[in-house]
């Protein structure tokens, strides 16, 4: 059990014991170990927590900051370690392609301090965009790639990554996936390390990358790569785990474990690298078997090279290349290979999944903000956030979405194309347009485009968990800095129609969303009103419903606020309405939308949830 000590910073807890430990925990206690002294990150799921984590430890060990996209994260760490200081970034899986064009260069340039990415990919796409396997990135990049198994791992790989990192002269990658990073298993953990500060050390040769030292870079890091693999054939990251000679198994990450809950005896061959791959080791394993049997989650990246070796294996005749692996999925896949018959397997016990569509939270400002634009009838763009769920009912007001920062160039192109017939449109969260909407913006206006964008501003990053962001004006660790403007900003980027509305006040907001898609050019609507769960859940006066006065009319139900729900009451037919008072935050949006008065404040009826309510009133 934590101490009140080792809760508020866990540098305090105690060493030589083992601690519970999510994943994404251990990859910050093993950075903080190894002496990490710069960290950055943006934050995206599963990936968020470790960037949390590592800012729980002292000011004076690490400086852990967020930073305002994944690019500027790993350009800040490659910073810290040009300086000579140990750094590391971290990000999910999409946030490595943001990040993608500083990696390639700094890959050739090699490292002063070492540097270490964690990137967490997503199978299953429990919370993104795509389903992509990072480990094609360290192929590309030319950059060893770790795969830890458990929390222990990722502690002790993330420890070993700096040193591959400087003895190889090279960015190193490890891997997580959003059932390691969220998964708490036993961790032993150790003291800091304080590995000598480097300093700068002036090399234009190989710190500056035009095409004459790149060329002469590029050998070396296939040389590199080269020298990494030959430590790898004797190296502890791979472990042999000898069985039957009639079936072997080679694996990595979480899969390992599944393979080892179906087939605890089996001759399994663990990598701890995906890439690069020990190549006479795995030749050897394979030689001693009569059939070898690959198990991996996504892209078939290590059978594939086995293959392109000349080696004899199977894979993903057995295992999906899309969505997450699980021990029924590797049970099924080892029966279709013949290696477990339905009567051996283990039983496995069966559950009915709980049917919960997403949704936003009940007084979401969103919600309203996307009714506006529903009525409006509006080819919408959208983009990254919590507001990418108006897509489904009953809201149903996105037309696009694609990447982080993508809806105002989208909404760009549609005008270019001038194919369309409505007025075109373009949602972004707060975070995400200071994450990559700038741009886009100033390249809408100095294109002349002539689109709307809705600013929704929930003063918070809340899609993952409610961050700070520079329009917050408070950092990780809650000390005051520099809070941005979008005001000012946007006027700055040559836009002069910007208006600030309360996402509350429903009919200022139609009617300003209105003029804004009236005027000529680039216009801006900022939809102001804070995220309802962050930091803490707002929660005002509820609202009720007056039954008599119902008449199931159902315009409050296309809120979609899941404080809304029917009662048995009957009206003609049809389910009137009543409001969850657990649920309900008195935002009083749904009153604004009830033509017959019949929804009110349980108490003080002219103020609800910090706005004048405009109950009875038909927009």
């Amino acid at each position: 059990m934590t101490t009140k000590a080792e809760q508020a910073s866990p540098s305090a807890i105690k060493t030589g014991i083992t601690h519970q430990m999510t994943g994404n925990e251990a990859f910050a206690r093993g950075a903080w170990e190894a002496g990490v002294k710069v960290a950055a990150a943006y934050p995206g799921t599963p990936s968020t927590e470790i960037m949390e984590s590592l800012a729980r430890y002292p000011v004076g060990d690490v400086h852990a900051q967020w930073s305002t996209n994944e690019k500027v994260a790993l350009d800040v760490a490659i910073g810290g370690s040009f300086a000579g200081v140990r750094s590391v970034t971290m990000m999910k899986h999409v946030g490595l392609n943001v990040a993608s064009d500083a990696l390639m260069s700094y890959s050739y340039i090699g490292v002063n301090g070492g540097l270490v990415l964690i990137i967490c990919d997503d199978p299953g796409i429990h919370s993104s965009q795509n389903e992509q396997d990072s480990r094609l990135f360290g192929r590309f990049a030319q950059v060893p790639v770790l795969e830890p198994s458990d929390s222990q791992e990722a502690l002790d790989y993330t420890r070993i990554a700096f040193d591959l990192s400087e003895r190889f002269d090279t960015p190193v990658i490890v891997r997580s996936t959003t059932r390691i990073s969220h998964t708490r298993s036993p961790v032993l953990v150790s003291e800091r390390e304080t590995p000598e500060d480097r300093g700068f050390i002036s090399d234009v040769t190989k710190n500056v990358m035009v095409p004459g030292h790149a060329r002469r870079r590029h050998p070396m890091v296939i040389e590199r790569l080269e020298r990494l693999a030959q430590e790898l054939e004797t190296s502890d990251l791979t472990r042999l785990e000898p069985g039957s000679s009639k079936v072997g198994i080679i694996t990595a990450s979480m899969c390992y474990v599944y393979v080892k809950e179906n087939l605890p005896e089996a001759s399994v061959l663990k990598l701890g690298l995906s890439f690069p791959l020990p190549k006479k080791m795995i030749q050897d394993f394979c030689a001693r078997h009569d059939r070898v049997i690959v198990v991996e989650e996504l892209e078939p990246v290590i059978e594939n090279e086995l293959k392109s070796w000349g080696l004899k294996v199977e894979g993903k005749e057995y295992f999906p290349r899309t969505g997450e692996l699980s021990p029924e999925q590797v049970r099924i896949g080892f029966e279709q290979a013949g290696i477990l018959t339905p009567e051996e397997s283990a039983i496995v016990p069966q559950f009915e999944p709980l049917i919960r569509p997403p949704l936003l939270c009940a007084g979401c400002p969103h919600a309203m903000s996307y009714n506006a634009i529903r009525s409006l009838d509006v080819r919408v763009a959208g983009d990254i956030g919590c507001y990418t769920l108006a897509v489904g009912d009953p809201l149903t007001a996105i037309d696009t979405t694609v990447a982080m920062g993508s809806s105002i160039a989208n909404a760009m192109g549609m005008y270019l194309a001038g194919t369309e017939t409505k007025p075109i449109v373009a949602t972004i969260g707060d975070s995400t347009f200071i994450h990559s909407g700038i741009p886009p913006l100033i390249n809408a206006v100095y294109n002349q485009a002539d689109i709307t964008v809705i600013l929704l501003d929930n003063h918070i990053t809340a899609m993952t968990g409610g961050q700070d962001n520079p329009s917050t004006g408070k950092t990780i660790r809650g000390e005051a800095t520099h809070e941005v403007n979008f005001e000012d900003m946007i006027r700055a980027c040559g836009v002069d129609w910007v208006e600030r509305v309360d996402s509350y006040d429903a009919a200022t907001m139609i009617q300003t969303m209105r003029e804004g898609i009236a005027h000529r050019g680039v216009s801006v609507l900022i939809a102001d009103r804070p995220c309802v769960i962050d930091p803490v859940r707002i929660k005002g006066p509820t609202m009720q419903v007056d039954e008599k006065d119902c008449n199931a009319c159902q315009s409050c139900m296309n809120l979609g606020c899941p404080a809304l729900i029917w009662s048995d009451e009957w009206f003609e037919g049809r389910h009137i309405v009543k409001i969850d008072p657990s649920a309900c935050i008195g935002c009083s949006v749904c009153a604004q939308f009830c033509p017959t008065g019949a929804i009110q404040p349980t108490v003080n009826p002219d103020m609800i949830g910090g706005t004048r309510a405009k109950t009875c009133t038909t927009v």
